[in-house]
């Protein structure tokens, strides 16, 4: 199957040109690049979170393989859908899914289902694509849609992928797409962005999931990130930082309804 893209036009610009010169905006030149083992990046309009989104791309080395884990918004799918073939198409390239890393993420975990429906409509993987075709035009990808899990279910969801990325034998790189706090002020934005932040960089996947539900933080891709920090540990992680940390009233002017975007390393 080929997915076509659901919100171009609408996230980012919708013609190949226009689309690398929006991106070319948010790259920065020059910068040391990571060797990382998780990132993470938010899925929000470009003109608002893409500047946090570009910081983190720019920073990290660029593996074979791109991992997506991300939330389901439409509420269509399998609670943990995995897309295992075909392609992604985009206003800049079409994207091959990597099938020989996706068969063995669902062979590992009991929870996940080969499911197309979750990712037809879903925008918190596609967001990701412009800035990786800015980079690469080779990168494949996997697409996993996380809907709901428990804490025990993230554990072990992250040791599954571990294990496929060991198995796989190649470069490999997990994104949890996530924006954080949406529709508070400013400053609660900040203050509860920063609770859920603090267990990130501490490599505190439990941490941050049990924040997150006991501060009612609307971190829309807590699950994902939980999932990538589990694996992330699995693999040997030592490490997490803030890349950029910013909140839609910088682009808006409205401090009183914001979402809150960070871009996060984990190495």
């Amino acid at each position: 199957m080929k997915r076509m893209p659901a919100v171009a036009g609408q996230f980012y610009h919708g013609s190949p040109t226009r689309l690398k010169s929006q991106v070319e905006q948010y790259i920065l030149a020059n910068i040391m690049k990571e060797k990382a083992i998780g990132i993470i990046s938010p899925h929000a309009g470009l003109i608002y979170s893409g500047h946090v989104a570009g910081a983190v791309y720019s920073s990290i080395e660029f593996p074979q393989t791109f991992i997506l884990i991300g939330p389901n918004h439409t509420g269509q799918g399998a609670p943990v859908s995995v897309m295992s073939s075909g392609s992604w198409e985009m206003p800049m390239r079409e994207f091959l899914i990597d099938e020989v890393v996706s068969k063995k993420i669902i062979k590992k975990i009991p929870y996940a289902e080969d499911d197309t429906k979750a990712h037809r409509f879903e925008h918190s993987l596609e967001v990701q694509l412009p800035f990786i075709a800015y980079f690469s035009d080779s990168v494949k990808i996997v697409p996993i849609s996380v809907m709901k899990a428990s804490l025990k279910e993230c554990q072990e969801i992250g040791k599954g992928i571990a294990e496929a990325i060991i198995e796989s034998g190649i470069d490999i790189v997990m994104v949890a797409s996530s924006d954080m706090s949406h529709y508070v002020s400013d400053s609660t934005a900040r203050k509860l962005d920063n609770l859920a932040l603090d267990n990130v960089i501490s490599l505190n996947p439990e941490g941050l999931y049990n924040i997150v539900r006991k501060e009612s933080i609307s971190m829309c891709g807590y699950l994902p990130t939980t999932i990538m920090l589990y694996a992330s540990l699995q693999l040997g992680a030592k490490e997490a930082k803030l890349v950029k940390y910013a909140t839609s009233a910088e682009v808006s002017g409205d401090y009183d309804q914001v979402v809150g975007y960070a871009g996060v390393i984990v190495k």
